[in-house]
């Protein structure tokens, strides 16, 4: 029996290029918006990556784009609190959404990007996909279903990447995957297929980047 959300296949040739040729071109900052009337034009495809704090979300970034300093990494939970805009190429754009789940910040903060969250996700016509990242060492916790719950309250299709899963042995991860599995499966907007990913060896991301190449 095939398990529910199994992990997106391999790309084949044809896809794993066009991936690679959309990556190996020119990836670049446009700006940090703060508020609805700063986003850029909605003129392209656009995905976004959505994270709790210190999920690995600025990593998995410059792994795709193979920029080391693009999305800028931090270990302070919260201190990006843009919606940070990137170009891939000139037919897509990469969104950085602020990590969610930080204790620190103070109130009206996550007050104010928690209503910039949602007025994006629900008024963004090119958004595509949301790709929410989860911790393989930690699987999926509360704050995950709340970002979960708030796309699927705004009938954004999201896909759930599963960062850092080199920490872990083969037999840990599996009993993560089943965790993962089991939550996701409430949420009708949640795309069939789960990515392994680890970016400091490079795991699965041809395939992500296949993924993003073929979606318009």
């Amino acid at each position: 029996m095939q398990l529910p959300f199994p992990p997106a296949e391999e790309p084949d040739d044809a896809t794993r290029e066009a991936g690679r040729i959309m990556f190996a071109g020119e990836t670049d900052f446009v700006k940090g918006v703060v508020a609805m009337d700063g986003l850029p034009e909605a003129d392209r495809p656009e995905v976004c990556f959505a994270g709790r704090s210190n999920v690995g979300k600025s990593s998995l970034i410059n792994a795709l784009t193979g920029r080391k300093g693009l999305a800028r990494a931090s270990n302070t939970p919260g201190r990006t609190q843009e919606i940070n805009y990137f170009t891939v190429g000139e037919s897509h754009y990469l969104v950085d959404l602020p990590g969610y789940g930080y204790a620190n910040a103070p109130i009206p903060v996550v007050e104010k990007w928690q209503r910039l969250l949602k007025n994006y996700l629900r008024g963004r016509v090119t958004l595509r996909r949301a790709f929410v990242l989860v911790d393989a060492r930690h699987g999926v916790k509360p704050v995950d279903e709340e970002i979960m719950a708030l796309l699927a309250s705004a009938a954004v299709t999201f896909q759930c990447v599963m960062t850092k899963t080199d920490k872990l042995k083969k037999g840990e991860l599996d009993k993560v995957l089943t965790q993962v599995r089991e939550k996701l499966q409430k949420f009708p907007s949640a795309y069939p297929e789960l990515i392994i990913t680890s970016s400091e060896k490079g795991d699965g991301i041809e395939t992500l980047r296949a993924i993003i190449a073929g979606i318009d």
